[in-house]
């Protein structure tokens, strides 16, 4: 093997070129980025930038060695897996004897394509510019990212109202915890709209909730994502249901192919967190190299998340049904540590601005014994 091509700019991309030196490959690697930018961390796109404290350069990622060759504005548009080539939207060939799919997802819009997203640096810094001048906007999701946007979005100082399907949360976290991060935004001045119906964006700043009409300054969509494999559909690659590239254990797709990232679907599911996308980086890099005898990539569960006062990190699988054990601290503090036990005798660890290690969370976790009291 000679030249190794990885497709994609993001974290999972930029980890299994990184990775493919780390294991000993001494070939070409070329990454080719559709975006104009280099590598960049999503994680402070609707934190820090999104409210003007962190410039955009802050969210850069360190430029990979100069034995990685990264092409910016390098957009995919064809796979021919047999003949091991991909095409890039100005025409050129890019041939490779290994492969690293890492396109990752774009997000999923309600309209056209005219929604204010927050998904790329590039939509990070449009949605900042718009929010300076703004004194209300409505956040249509109530995920991660979602209350994330509107918890910025108020401590800018906007009237904000989040708008979803369920209660905010009450999909990826379950009953107990969305209701506590709920009554933290209310908390904060958010507005919580349930529109079990269904929204219908009017135009740029008004949505129809059933028989109500919502207007605001800005409106944001963040309703989840859709991984970018439209490139794929004629090179014989298997897509799942959810239109992620099927991966094995060692997140191998085809011979001399293997993915990454958001793009990924395994077991019929995808995992579009930052975790993830680093893990199956390197799972990537070793399959592709090692074949059947690399480790199988195993998820290691993982999530964060700082909205409305509230630093929640999440050890374990999602979501959570039941009350949790409180190990350490209370729910009118706001400062937990937590424990749900599910069937088959696993088990998911919560910290809600509690400190503690990542690694200990993840014991606990594991199921390991929860930490004595603290004496006072």
């Amino acid at each position: 093997m000679k030249r190794i091509v990885v497709v994609g700019g993001s974290i999972a991309a930029l980890t299994a070129a990184e990775s493919l030196r780390a294991e000993g490959f001494d070939g070409q690697v070329t990454v080719l980025s559709e975006e104009p930018h280099q590598p960049y961390s999503r994680v402070p796109l609707s934190k820090g930038v999104l409210a003007g404290r962190e410039r955009a350069h802050s969210a850069l990622l360190p430029a990979p060695g100069e034995d990685i060759e990264f092409r910016t504005g390098a957009r995919a548009v064809r796979l021919d897996a047999r003949c091991r080539a991909v095409t890039l939207a100005d025409g050129t060939e890019v041939p490779y004897d290994g492969l690293v799919v890492a396109t990752g997802a774009r997000a999923r819009r309600l309209t056209g394509g005219a929604d204010l997203v927050v998904r790329t640096l590039d939509d990070a810094e449009a949605l900042a510019s718009r929010l300076a001048t703004a004194r209300s906007a409505i956040v249509l999701g109530g995920g991660f990212l979602g209350m994330e946007v509107a918890t910025t979005c108020r401590a800018l100082g906007l009237e904000v109202t989040v708008v979803d399907l369920v209660p905010p949360l009450l999909r990826l976290l379950g009953p107990w915890l969305a209701d506590l991060a709920v009554a933290a935004a209310r908390d904060h001045g958010i507005r919580i709209r349930v529109a079990p119906d269904g929204v219908t964006v009017m135009d740029e700043h008004r949505v129809r909730c059933g028989e109500s009409v919502l207007e605001a300054d800005v409106i944001v969509c963040a309703v989840g994502d859709v991984p970018n494999t439209e490139w794929l559909r004629d090179s014989g690659l298997l897509l799942g249901a959810d239109g992620g590239l099927i991966a094995d254990a060692c997140c191998r797709v085809a011979p001399g192919v293997v993915a990454a990232g958001d793009v990924v679907s395994r077991q019929g599911r995808r995992t579009p967190h930052w975790t993830n996308a680093v893990e199956q980086g390197r799972a990537a890099a070793a399959g592709l190299l090692h074949g059947a005898s690399a480790r199988p990539y195993h998820p290691d569960p993982y999530f964060w998340t700082e909205q409305c006062g509230l630093d929640i990190k999440i050890s374990g699988e999602l979501p959570l049904t039941g009350a949790p054990d409180i190990l350490a601290g209370s729910v009118n503090d706001r400062s937990l540590l937590l424990r749900w036990h599910h069937d088959g005798g696993s088990a998911t660890a919560v910290a809600v601005n509690h400190r503690l290690p990542v690694i200990k969370l993840k014991r606990l976790g594991a199921g390991a014994p929860a930490p004595a009291p603290a004496r006072t």
